[in-house]
């Protein structure tokens, strides 16, 4: 979850550290800090709040080195206050460590190195491990073969680590020199001109460079001004691998907008463009994947598909469950990738898993990939970030291609994932018994998408003063049936997490199961209506509403007549083909939360105790 920037190189370290964390401060923000190497002493600058408050902190230190580490904070372990902040110092001064992950193990490293005279000024885990590095280093003996006393008394360290982490490490007995390591926690090196940056995200480093090294777990990387080694916990070398990031530094800026979530709604038809290009047939009547690793053959022996996400992911996999079981016939399970591997889930040999994450960092969710890995089962990934851990260990995938996604309430790669779950669904519907003419409608109605999530998102001054009108309630519900429920689930998660409203997202048949019982003049209720079969029985369930006093907001396709004063506020989206329609229909919910968010006052690219990538269990 936290923000962890390196660099070793000639120029000043702290400027470019700093400016790293305000582009990783996504990642956390509860506090940051930062440790610069200089006249043989460890200088550090930390304080609780954002990275703005740090900024103004280093700036009393006039600091001129060019070797450092920075860090920007989700907590875990003690609150948000200036001791817990990151860089920690060991108790000898000696050396200083940022981390992002959870020592498991903390408590039994603390009574250990209490015993021999180590003090602690944090409640933090991280602490722990810098004194037990701290502890190593004072006892490895000095190096007869070249080799590095500080590279080794980290590796002696982590082999006692129980948990997650991605570290950074400085020694002040050696100038220039970083030590980092990772284990299910992401870090990534940027290879510049006579200069290393190191990351948790390639936000931070494609500024200087977009040559890059991803590091896998179990590796440690030594880094110098001159060059890099990378190692495995057991000393075997590891030979890099140098890729390219693709997009550009100024993909990651505001350009105008002002909210990173706000452009990312904007963004959504050309992030849809971008992930269906070169993705359907030549004769236009199905899609076509390159990484897949999976024969036609293979596929049609699947009887049985699996998805597994988190947040907003999850609802994906919702979505896509509806459309492969609608189109292809085939059975779905979907499940939280939390609860999936406690779980025990019987898997038939021919069921095909599936994970979805933007980051392809998500904790929970790569440890579902590895637990179905274990049991012998194929697992496949939709994720957006090149070179992610998940895109590493999965058989094979499917990346997004949106772009960087900033703002933390997900909303380009989570429409980018509802196209590939209706993607999927065609996929294996036309190898099974889909026609031809069905498949080339389907195809062009996902092509026309992007112009009509354009048409949509044209009332965006419309939503904002339904907004208005809105925000002040404390309660809201979100209703939609079919592949409309995922979405009023998503509706209500957006809602949640940037303005801190209570809502609820229900099949709308369910509402008079229990959640009616919510209802009142100051709990308005989001419909989702489409026409066709069900329309006349969410007509019914938004009559209820309205004989109890419930405001309503209807998001109504096209060529459907609501009665007379049914709904308070309508705001009308395209007809479209059932395989486009979550991803209409999304647009409207979202541009609601963001614009209630705004009328809250709230910080709606950095929700209270919110990170984008979830990294610790």
């Amino acid at each position: 979850m936290c923000g962890i920037v390196g660099y070793v190189g000639k120029q000043k370290a702290a400027a470019i550290i700093l400016e790293g964390l305000k582009r990783l401060e996504y990642r956390g923000y509860d506090s940051a800090g930062v440790c610069v190497l200089q006249a043989g002493k460890l200088d550090v600058a930390k304080k609780a709040g954002r990275v703005e408050v740090l900024v103004k902190e280093a700036a009393r230190h006039k600091f001129t080195g060019t070797s450092g580490i920075g860090h920007t904070r989700w907590a875990t372990h003690g609150g948000v206050t200036d001791a817990n902040a990151h860089p920690h110092v060991s108790s000898d001064g000696k050396l200083a460590l940022i981390h992002n992950g959870v020592i498991e193990n903390y408590a039994g490293m603390k009574k250990f190195l209490a015993g021999k005279g180590y003090t602690f000024k944090s409640e933090t885990d991280t602490e722990a491990l810098c004194n037990l590095i701290a502890y190593h280093y004072a006892k490895e003996p000095a190096p007869k073969n070249g080799g590095s006393r500080f590279l080794e008394s980290v590796r002696k360290a982590l082999r006692h680590v129980e948990g997650t982490y991605g570290i950074a490490v400085l020694c002040a007995d050696c100038p220039d020199e970083i030590v980092a390591a990772r284990k299910a926690s992401p870090l990534v090196l940027g290879v510049g001109d006579q200069e290393y940056i190191l990351a948790s995200d390639a936000a931070a480093i494609v500024s200087r460079t977009q040559n890059v090294v991803y590091l896998k777990d179990g590796e440690l990387v030594h880094i110098t001004p001159r060059a890099f080694a990378i190692s495995t916990l057991d000393q075997a070398d590891v030979s890099p691998v140098v890729d390219t990031i693709t997009w550009k530094v100024g993909d990651a800026d505001l350009n105008g907008y002002a909210h990173f979530m706000e452009k990312e709604i904007f963004e959504q038809p050309q992030a849809l463009e971008n992930t269906m290009r070169g993705r359907f047939a030549e004769d236009g009547s199905t899609a076509q994947f390159g990484g897949l690793n999976l024969s036609a053959a293979e596929f049609r022996q699947i009887d049985r598909l699996l998805f597994c996400a988190c947040g907003s992911a999850w609802h994906a996999c919702l979505v896509a469950e509806h459309l492969v079981e609608s189109f292809a016939r085939v059975p779905v399970e979907v499940d939280y990738a939390s609860e999936f591997r406690y779980r025990n889930v019987p898997l038939d040999r021919n069921t095909l898993c599936w994970v979805i994450s933007q980051s392809g960092e998500t904790i929970d969710t790569l440890a579902a990939l590895r637990e179905a890995k274990r049991k012998g089962h194929r697992v496949l990934a939709i994720n957006n970030v090149v070179g992610s851990t998940i895109a590493r260990e999965a058989d094979g995938g499917v990346y997004q291609h949106v772009g960087p996604e900033i703002g933390v309430a997900s909303t380009k790669a989570f429409t980018s994932q509802l196209l590939l779950g209706a993607m999927i669904a065609l996929y294996i519907a036309r190898m099974r018994d889909m026609s031809f003419s069905d498949g080339v409608q389907y195809v062009q109605s996902l092509k026309g998408a992007p112009d009509l999530v354009r048409t949509v998102l044209k009332q965006a001054p419309k939503i904002r003063k339904i907004a208005k009108k809105y925000a002040k309630h404390a309660d809201f519900l979100f209703l939609g049936r079919l592949s409309l429920f995922p979405v009023a689930l998503e509706g209500a998660l957006k809602l949640k997490e940037i303005s801190y409203i209570h809502a609820e997202g229900y099949p709308t048949a369910e509402m008079k199961h229990g959640p009616i019982a919510l209802v009142s003049e100051q709990c308005p209720s989001v419909f989702l209506v489409p026409k066709g079969d069900v329309f006349n029985k969410i007509v019914s369930s938004m009559q209820e509403i309205k004989a109890r006093k419930g405001p309503i907001i209807a998001v109504v396709t096209a060529g459907s007549e609501i009665p007379p004063g049914v709904a308070d506020e309508v705001i009308p989206i395209p007809d479209c083909h059932p395989a486009v329609l979550p991803i209409v229909a999304t647009i409207p919910v979202q541009l609601l939360s963001y614009y209630i968010a705004l009328e809250r006052g709230c910080d709606v690219d950095k929700p209270r105790n919110l990170a984008k990538s979830v990294t610790v269990e």
